[in-house]
């Protein structure tokens, strides 16, 4: 039997921590909730002034508010921006000669009647782990940035993940769920009216009574029980909070469950997938409930926040995953997970000195339980986002990250700077559907905060903790022609030739396609093939062909038998463009994978892509008496042991010709 205080109702509202509101706890409320507006606007004013684009500002507005209303006969009063309930300020306003151009119009004046409740629900499905180490000032301080998510367009459901997993303890960690979930709930209740609930076991399972006490097995026979509740809540603004325990079927007693466990039969649940479906069901019906419980709800975000913050990745610079493509990088980012606690395990021992085996055993062991979470978090994303549309993405933040909505960055006197509003990945990737920093940017540039006009470099800041952030796409698979683990991108010689046209891994009809859509612009390709015959020194494709890179050996023309490595074209589908980070995810593999000792490109002057280029090449330098600027991702580019790359460099980007048809 269990106590009286959890064999209560399946769904209840949790009581704030310190009793009955009173009198003063209103007030204080109202007074925080005042501020929250006042914090928001100040917050997405900053984030849009400095980080969103025309383009980014489209998607937004695109995805997260409403369509306008029909225009009928009369005058339109005004522009309005969209009532997300946050000052967005002018950039996102609709272009005046857009709204005040005249309309065709036959037949009665008649207002259209927009059904709200027809309108798809954005949804962020958040996991909290070990919110117990969570001090409360920074959890109220997440909790404004999930306040914020949902005036922005983009309602949280929580979920609490004690991550404590010992045995004899299973109804004492029920509990510590319960009272974790009832701070939560509390802390939203501080910044938004509409507040949050804190809903019990509305998850079922089909498995057996015992405690789920691995976290490791992920299982499918998890399943939501009140849909509707759900969407309930979040049509009137709540904020669920969902502590992971589940009734059984089999005598309706409460057990725990893996958080994970639960992340997944929600995800299930939102994307209209039934964990078993009944055989005798006409198939036509079950597909049709299944399209409209889609159209109800949009599962946008996966959000993770872990103390332990984004993905290691010990073989880059930064040690951290700042963007991941699962269809690309999944299995390569796991087994380095594997591979680096062992690293960690030998990096305790000094040489000349007998090592402490009891500090590397406990050393080891905390590398690995840190490692084994992380691995859990990356399998999470995966399995998750499997189930959702391409469009879906996951975060991965600690919460000292997240609760960056209203704190400002506090730097040294000695450095004789101000101080600045750090950007909070939550609001910055729904704003934008980017990472905080690009993947492709050269790491040093990605530890660098700009303040005040100045780049201070981390090293240099006094008490700043910058915890990583990591982005997760299901993505796409990036093909690398030839690949470089196999075959090395070298010169071509007698015992290494060069790609030929008739290579059969490459469709040189959808790659000229794309070229072409990706500049506006017809190639002409009798002159292209015969210029890059015999050069072709890879071939980068992204996808089904949605975005590619050409790289081509060339000879400066004081040398024709040295050959320096050339982007040649870098083209994305204009469909495709600023989504998904496809450029990114090309450039990345050719600067780090297939081309690590430096390239060089060309670019016009007068090229708005400039920007894009300049914050990931090493070095540029406009060429004299032409219209060309030139870029290069190597290091030293001045005299080296005989070599010149800096005048190689110039030499190609001057010798190239280019292979458009005119008019």
């Amino acid at each position: 039997m269990f106590p009286a205080e959890i064999c209560r109702s399946p769904v209840s509202v949790y009581r704030h921590p310190l009793g009955e509101p009173t009198d003063g706890f209103i007030k204080n409320r109202d007074r925080h909730i005042a501020e929250c507006n006042i914090n928001s606007a100040e917050l997405v004013l900053d984030v849009l002034s400095s980080e969103a684009t025309k383009r980014d500002a489209k998607f937004y507005l695109s995805r997260f508010t409403s369509e306008k209303p029909a225009t009928g006969r009369s005058k339109p009063q005004g522009t309005r921006r969209p009532d997300v309930g946050v000052n967005l300020g002018n950039l996102y306003l609709p272009a005046r000669a857009i709204d005040q151009s005249p309309v065709f119009f036959q037949g009665l004046d008649k207002k259209t009647f927009v059904d709200k409740t027809s309108e798809p629900l954005h949804i962020a499905l958040v996991k909290i782990r070990d919110p117990q180490s969570i001090t409360d000032s920074t959890l109220r301080q997440v909790a404004l940035t999930l306040v914020q998510l949902s005036r922005l367009g983009m309602t949280s459901v929580v979920v609490v993940d004690c991550d404590i997993y010992e045995d004899g303890r299973t109804f004492d960690i029920r509990q510590l769920a319960t009272q974790q979930a009832d701070r939560v709930a509390a802390a939203i209740e501080i910044h938004d009216r509409h507040g949050a609930r804190r809903l019990d076991t509305i998850l079922e399972s089909a498995g057996t009574d015992e405690e789920f006490l691995s976290a490791v097995q992920v299982r499918s026979d998890t399943r939501v029980t009140n849909r509707n509740l759900l969407l309930t809540l979040l049509r009137k603004g709540e904020i669920p909070v969902v502590a992971p325990v589940a009734f059984t079927l089999r005598n309706q007693t409460l057990v725990l469950l893996p958080a994970d466990e639960a992340i997944l039969a929600l995800t299930r649940e939102f994307a209209g997938l039934k964990p078993q479906l009944n055989p005798d069901l006409d198939p036509d019906a079950v597909a049709e409930n299944v399209k409209s419980m889609q159209k109800e709800v949009s599962l946008d975000k996966i959000i993770l926040l872990d103390p332990l913050g984004g993905i290691p990745a010990s073989s880059k610079a930064d040690r951290s995953h700042v963007f991941i493509n699962l269809e690309q990088e999944y299995n390569s980012i796991q087994s380095d997970l594997l591979f680096s606690v062992s690293n960690e395990e030998g990096a305790h021992e000094l040489p000349g000195e007998k090592p402490n085996l009891s500090a590397t055993k406990d050393a080891a062991s905390h590398s690995f339980a840190e490692m084994n979470i992380h691995s859990r978090n990356l399998a999470l994303f995966r399995n998750s986002l499997a189930l959702l549309p391409p469009s879906s993405s996951g975060l991965l933040a600690s919460p000292t990250m997240a609760a960056h909505s209203t704190q400002r960055l506090e730097i040294s006197p000695l450095l004789e700077v101000g101080t600045r509003r750090q950007r909070n990945p939550l609001i910055h990737n729904l704003l934008t559907d980017k990472p905080v920093f690009s993947p492709s940017l050269p790491p040093r540039r990605t530890q660098q905060l700009p303040v005040s006009g100045r780049d201070i470099d981390v090293s240099e800041s006094r008490g700043i903790d910058v915890l990583p952030t990591t982005m997760i796409k299901r993505g796409m698979p990036v093909t690398m022609i030839p690949d470089p683990q196999i075959r090395p991108w070298v010169p071509p010689s007698p015992i290494n030739p060069p790609i030929q046209f008739a290579d059969p891994r490459i469709d040189f009809v959808r790659l000229f396609h794309l070229i072409e859509d990706s500049f506006g612009r017809k190639l002409d390709v009798p002159h292209y093939l015969s210029r890059i015959k015999d050069r072709i020194a890879g071939i980068i494709v992204a996808g089904e062909y949605e975005g590619c890179a050409v790289l081509t050996w060339e000879s400066p023309a004081h040398d024709p038998w040295r050959m320096v490595p050339y982007l040649d074209k870098l083209a994305v589908l204009k469909r495709s463009q600023g989504a998904g980070g496809i450029a990114d995810v090309i450039f990345t593999a050719m600067v780090r994978t297939c081309l690590p000792g430096g390239l060089c490109w060309r670019s016009r002057k007068s090229n708005p892509a400039n920007k894009w280029y300049f914050e990931r090449a090493k070095g540029f330098r406009n060429l004299p008496d032409s219209d060309w600027a030139i870029f290069w991702t190597r290091e030293d580019v001045e005299d080296k042991d005989g070599e010149w790359p800096l005048r190689d460099y110039e030499s190609v980007c001057r010798k190239v010709e280019p292979s458009w048809k005119h008019g």
